[in-house]
C-alpha cells in the first residue's frame, strides 16, 4: 500500500498549491476490532452468524460521489455510513446516503422484465425473460443500424461519470447514432457556462469552504442541495471552528431563507433574480475603492461604472450601506470566497449571475489559493459530467423529433422527464409517439409506466461501477462501487445489460467485456499505469483500491492568471425577466429543491417521506410558504389551501407561514406529487414544476425555472399540515393523553393536542 495514511491525504483536500503527481491509495482507514474490511472479489465461504463485513464503495443518491463503507450481516446490508478515507464524505454521510438501504430493500422494486403485451400503449405488462427481452430489444436495434437509420435510436439518462459514461457512448457510437443524452433536472448548466466564460475552464473548480474566513453565498444552499452538501457541511464546521482563534464568517443571499441561509451569520434578502447585480455592485465598490490594483482594473472600472452602490441597493432592495459593508469585509478578509446556485442561477439572467458572482474571487485575489477557488484537474476518465448532458431546449428538440416520427426507439435509464419536466412541455404527449421505449429503470415512475419493454438494473449496491467527483477537491479522486450483497431479484447491472446487448447484436470487437467488472479491470489497467504505487502488480492495486475504497494523485493545479479582456468587457448583469404579467400575477415562485426528496427520485424511500424539512418540520406532503405580511393581507393562516396558478397551470396545496420570505415571493418544494412511483410516493402532494412557465436562460437553453409568476386563490378548505414541531401531534400512536373529569364526576383518559399561544410582536 501507499505510505500516505489517512490523515495525510485529508490535509490535502482544501490545502491549495501543486503537489508532486504521485499516484497514491490509503492504508486501510477503517479497523474494527471484531469485523472484517474486505474487497468484493474475496467473497465469505460462509457466513458467521453475528460477525459483520464492511464494504467500501460509492453512494450513488445523488450526484456528489461521496464514499461510503456498507455494513454486511449474513448477507445482508445493514448500515451505511461514510467512509473516513474518502475525502467527499470524510466518514460523514447525509440522510439520502444512509436511505440507500431503502432503495435496495423497496417492496415496489422492478422484480424481472416487462414486456407489454398486445398493440398500442395501454396494454398490460407481462413478464419474460431476459433472453427474451435482450433479443427483442437486439432485434429492433439491429434493423435500424442495418438500414443505416442508427440516429433513430435514442439512449437518454440519468447524469453518469466514469467507465458506465464511456460504455454508454461506445455503444450508442456503434449503432451509429449520435443521440446519447444525460438528463438531471437540477444540473447545474449555468455554473458550467459561467465558469467556461469567465476562466476558459469546462469543468468545476473547488470551492474551498474549509479554509475560507469570509463567505458570500448568493443563493447556494451549500448545507442543503447545491452540488457536494456533506462536504460543504464539513467545511462549514472547520470554518467555523476549526482552527484556532479564528471563526469564519458566512453570509447568505436570497430571497427565501434556505438551510444554509438558517446557519450563516447572516441572512440578506434580495429581490429576485438581482443577486447577480448586487455581486456586481460590490465589485465595483471594490474597485472603486482601491481594494483591487491588478493590470487590468481600468477594464474592470470601466464595466463595473454602471453598478453604484446607490443604484444597486435601488435595484436589489439591499441598503446601500450593507452593500458597502460586505463589500469591505470580502476585500479586507483573506481569505474569502463567493459562490452561486440554486435559484440565482436559474433566472432569465442565470449565466450573468453566476459570472458576476464567481468574478468576485478573481477580484480579491481568490483564484487557486486555500479557502478560495481552486481550479480541478482533467477528469482521470471521460469528458466529465457535463458531457452530453442535456438543457430544457435539448429535450424541447427531442420531444419534437418524436411527434415527426424521427424516434424510433427510446432507451431510459433511470431518469424520469415526465415528472421533471413542466406540463408546458407536452413531454408525455410526445413519447406516446415513439414506437419504441425501452426503460432500465429499477423503479416504475411517470417515464417509466410508458414503456413498452423493461429490463430492470441492479441497485447501486448490487453492481459494479465507479465514480470520479465532479467537481473535485482540487485534485484527482476515483473510486470503484462494488457490490456488497448478492442481487435481490431477477435484476441485471446497467452495465452488464449493455454488453449483453452488444454480444446479442454481434458488437464484441469494440465492446468484447464479459460483464461489468471484467471491463472495469481492464480499463483501472490505465489508471494503475499512471503513478507509481507500493502494490506488487495490478491484481495488488485493485485489491487495495477496493479495501480503500478510493484512489487518487496529489497533483493540483496552478490557477490561471487572468480573465480575457473581452470578457471583461461584457460582464454585465439584465434585469431578471418572468413569465406572467405583475398585475394578473403578483407573486414570484420561487421552487425549491428538497433537502431529502431532491427533484422526486427519493420520494419513493419512506425514510425521506418521514425526516422533517429542517426549516418548517413538515413531513409527507407538500405546502406553500407565505410572508406572514402576505398571509396576513389575504386573510390566511396555516392549513388554509390555496390554488398556486401560473400562467401555465396550477396546484393547490396549504399555508406555511414563513417569517423568512419575502412579502412578494412564494416558496415550493419540489419532490412530491408522484403520480407512478410507488406506495411511498404515490398521492402525496403536488409537484410545482409542473406549473412553471417554459422559460429558458439565455445562454444555455436550460429551463428558467425561478422566472415564473403567479397568483394565489383560497379555496375555502383547510387541513392540519403534518410537523414534528409548532403543535403537538401524535400520528394516530395515542401516546399524549391527558385526564379529564366526566359527566358524572370521574376522570377518564382522551387524546389531546396542546395549543400553540402564538405572542404577537
Amino acid at each position: 500500500m501507499s505510505s500516505i495514511d489517512r490523515r495525510d491525504f485529508l490535509k490535502l483536500v482544501g490545502a491549495g498549491g501543486v503537489g508532486t503527481g504521485a499516484g497514491f491509495m490509503l492504508r486501510e482507514s477503517i479497523k474494527h476490532p471484531t469485523q472484517h474490511l474486505i474487497p468484493y472479489v474475496i467473497p465469505p465461504e460462509e457466513f458467521s452468524p453475528g460477525i459483520a463485513t464492511w464494504y467500501n464503495t460509492v453512494c450513488s443518491m445523488c450526484s456528489a460521489g461521496c464514499g461510503i463503507s456498507v455494513r454486511t450481516r449474513e448477507g445482508r446490508a445493514k448500515k451505511i455510513e461514510g467512509n473516513p478515507a474518502h475525502p467527499v464524505s470524510q466518514g460523514r454521510l447525509c440522510v439520502r446516503g444512509q436511505a440507500g438501504l431503502h432503495t435496495l430493500y423497496n417492496p415496489d422494486r422492478l422484480t424481472g422484465p416487462l414486456l407489454r403485451a398486445g398493440e398500442g400503449k395501454p396494454g398490460e405488462l407481462i413478464p419474460i425473460t431476459w433472453d427474451e427481452g435482450i433479443s427483442q430489444l437486439a432485434e429492433r436495434l439491429n434493423v435500424l443500424r442495418d438500414d443505416g437509420q442508427g440516429n433513430r435510436i435514442c439512449f437518454l439518462s440519468k447524469g453518469v461519470r466514469g467507465h458506465l459514461a464511456e460504455l454508454f457512448e461506445l455503444f450508442v457510437d456503434q449503432l451509429g447514432s449520435s443521440r446519447l443524452l444525460h438528463y438531471d433536472f437540477a444540473h447545474p448548466q449555468t455554473l458550467y457556462a459561467a465558469i467556461d466564460r469567465l476562466f476558459g475552464e469546462t469543468h468545476l473548480p473547488y470551492y474551498d469552504l474549509k479554509n475560507t474566513r469570509f463567505l458570500l453565498s448568493f443563493g447556494a444552499d451549500y448545507l442543503g442541495s447545491w452540488i457536494s452538501p456533506v462536504h460543504h457541511g464539513l467545511g462549514f464546521g472547520h470554518s467555523r471552528q476549526g482552527r484556532d482563534g479564528i471563526r469564519g464568517r458566512f453570509v447568505q443571499i436570497e430571497p427565501r431563507m434556505s438551510l444554509s441561509g438558517a446557519a450563516a451569520d447572516e441572512w440578506i434578502a434580495a429581490n429576485p433574480g438581482t443577486e447577480g447585480i448586487l455581486a456586481l455592485g460590490i465589485g465595483n465598490y471594490i474597485v472603486s475603492q482601491g481594494g483591487y490594483q491588478g493590470s487590468d482594473r481600468e477594464e474592470w472600472a470601466a464595466s463595473l461604472a454602471a453598478y453604484s452602490v446607490e443604484s444597486v441597493a435601488t435595484q436589489t432592495g439591499v441598503p446601500a450601506a450593507t452593500i458597502a459593508r460586505l463589500a469591505e469585509t470580502f476585500a479586507d478578509t483573506q481569505p474569502s470566497l463567493a459562490i452561486g446556485g440554486g435559484a440565482a442561477g436559474n433566472y432569465s439572467n442565470g449565466v450573468d449571475t453566476l459570472v458576476a458572482v464567481n468574478a468576485l474571487n478573481y477580484l480579491v485575489g481568490n483564484l487557486g489559493r486555500e479557502g478560495g477557488l481552486v481550479f480541478n484537474p482533467e477528469p482521470v476518465v471521460g469528458r466529465g459530467a457535463n458531457a452530453s448532458q442535456a438543457t430544457y431546449s435539448t429535450m424541447l428538440d427531442l420531444a419534437q423529433d418524436a411527434r415527426q416520427g424521427e424516434i424510433e426507439i427510446l432507451i431510459l435509464n433511470q431518469t424520469n422527464p415526465v415528472f421533471t419536466l413542466p406540463e408546458a412541455a407536452e413531454f408525455r404527449e410526445a413519447l406516446a409517439e415513439i414506437p419504441l421505449i425501452v426503460s432500465l429503470s429499477s423503479f416504475m415512475d411517470e417515464t417509466t409506466s410508458m414503456a413498452d419493454l423493461i429490463l430492470p438494473s441492479h441497485t447501486y449496491l448490487e453492481s459494479w461501477g465507479d465514480d470520479f467527483p465532479e467537481p473535485g477537491v482540487g485534485f484527482s479522486v476515483g473510486a470503484i462501487s462494488q457490490p456488497v450483497v448478492s442481487p435481490l431479484y431477477d435484476t441485471r447491472a446497467t452495465g452488464d445489460i449493455i454488453l449483453g446487448l452488444a454480444r446479442e447484436l454481434g458488437l464484441t470487437d469494440a465492446l468484447p467485456w464479459s460483464d461489468m467488472e471484467e471491463y472495469l479491470q481492464e480499463s483501472w489497467q490505465g489508471i494503475y499505469a499512471r503513478g507509481s504505487t507500493e502494490a506488487e502488480g495490478f491484481e495488488a492495486f485493485w485489491t487495495d483500491v477496493l479495501k480503500a475504497g478510493v484512489w487518487g494523485e496529489t497533483t493540483r493545479r496552478v490557477a490561471p492568471a487572468s480573465v480575457n479582456a473581452s470578457v471583461i468587457e461584457s460582464v454585465g448583469v439584465e434585469a431578471p425577466v418572468f413569465s406572467g404579467s405583475s398585475d394578473n400575477y403578483p407573486f414570484i415562485f420561487h421552487p425549491y429543491l428538497s433537502n431529502t426528496l431532491n427533484d422526486g427520485r427519493d420520494a419513493n424511500l419512506p425514510w425521506m417521506q418521514e425526516v422533517p424539512d429542517p426549516l418548517t418540520s413538515v413531513v409527507y406532503g407538500s405546502w406553500v410558504e407565505l410572508n406572514p405580511t402576505t398571509a396576513s393581507e389575504m386573510g390566511l393562516t396555516e392549513g388554509d389551501v390555496v390554488e398556486v396558478e401560473s400562467p401555465h397551470g396550477k396546484v393547490a396545496a396549504p399555508v406555511y407561514v414563513y417569517p423568512a420570505i419575502m412579502p412578494n415571493v412564494i416558496a415550493m418544494p419540489i419532490g412530491q406529487g408522484h403520480d407512478e412511483y410507488g406506495r411511498y410516493a404515490n398521492g402525496r402532494g403536488v409537484n410545482p414544476i409542473q406549473i412553471l412557465s417554459p422559460q429558458m436562460e439565455s445562454e444555455t437553453g436550460g429551463l428558467a425555472w425561478a422566472s415564473t409568476r403567479v397568483r394565489l386563490t383560497p379555496t375555502g378548505q383547510r387541513i392540519d399540515l403534518v410537523k414534528t414541531g409548532g403543535v403537538s401531534r401524535d400520528l394516530g400512536r395515542e401516546i399524549i393523553q391527558t385526564t379529564e373529569s366526566d359527566t358524572d364526576g370521574g376522570e377518564t383518559a382522551s387524546l389531546h393536542s396542546i395549543p400553540i399561544t402564538v405572542i404577537p410582536t
